[in-house]
């Protein structure tokens, strides 16, 4: 056998191997085979294009509910979100992330497909239909995950929070499901929404703990206690900024990259 035919036969099993456990992996998931597709896309696309990486293992729960809520600062913030890949060897793998989306995107021509296949729940900005909020807690009941980003829309610097709206504190203490912090970091931020996806950046995700809100429990819902809620939560995203920063700061300064592994690929 000459070297040309041992180089193609090693190639075409390479081919072969990646062929079947790309089949094996979709017989384990137990998605959908358009949702399977998205996010072997957006494992790929954001693990190379955008070099993602995270402060530790992604916290979501392998099964059950849990609600998710972080800071806005990209169109491409929701597709980072959903790289909870730790579970993919598992039989509960790949668990989609549903996300509260502005209306308007929900039905644009060539997106609405990914906007159902992400399970997505459209909600109006003004917060005048309540209807979504109620979508959310039968996804709950479901034992779904869904991520909110309370502040509404993007943010202005992309750093620092604006107000969030009462409605996530409303659910957190009416559901009682796990609620996760996350802090976003480089996702780009572009002018153009379309232009995001293709602006190349460095993303780090910056997971913290289930937050305790057990201090809350058995007080009357009422509009001062969602305000004091709400202001707790969002703080607990801002309590992770640091850790983003302190990876950052590391990473452009380029400290030996031993020190760096502590962070990992998400």
């Amino acid at each position: 056998m000459t070297a040309d035919q041992i180089a193609q036969w090693t190639l075409a099993g390479i081919a072969f191997t990646f062929i079947v456990l790309i089949l094996v992996d979709k017989r384990r998931s137990q998605l959908a085979w358009q949702t399977w597709f998205l996010y072997m896309v957006d494992r790929i696309y954001l693990g190379i294009f955008f070099r993602a990486r995270s402060n530790i293992r992604c916290p979501f729960p392998e099964e059950g509910p849990a609600l998710i809520i972080s800071n806005h600062r990209s169109p491409v913030d929701p597709l980072a979100m959903w790289l909870n890949h730790h579970l993919a060897f598992r039989r509960a793998a790949k668990r989609v992330t549903g996300h509260l989306m502005a209306a308007e995107y929900y039905d644009i021509f060539g997106i609405a497909w990914i906007c159902r296949a992400m399970q997505s729940i459209p909600v109006a900005r003004d917060g005048s239909d309540i209807k979504p909020l109620r979508d959310v807690l039968r996804r709950f009941k479901q034992k779904d995950l869904i991520v909110i980003f309370p502040e509404g829309g993007i943010t202005g610097d992309g750093i620092n929070l604006k107000a969030a709206s009462s409605g996530v504190a409303w659910l957190a203490l009416r559901s009682n499901v796990p609620v996760i912090p996350v802090f976003i970091s480089g996702t780009p931020r572009v002018e153009s929404m379309v232009a995001s996806f293709w602006t190349h950046s460095r993303i780090f995700m910056t997971y913290g703990e289930p937050i305790d809100l057990s201090q809350y429990h058995g007080k009357k819902i009422n509009e001062e206690l969602l305000d004091d809620v709400t202001e707790f939560l969002m703080q607990q995203i801002m309590n992770l900024r640091p850790v983003a920063e302190e990876y950052i700061a590391r990473r452009d300064n380029k400290i030996d990259g031993d020190v760096l592994m502590q962070f990992q690929p998400v």
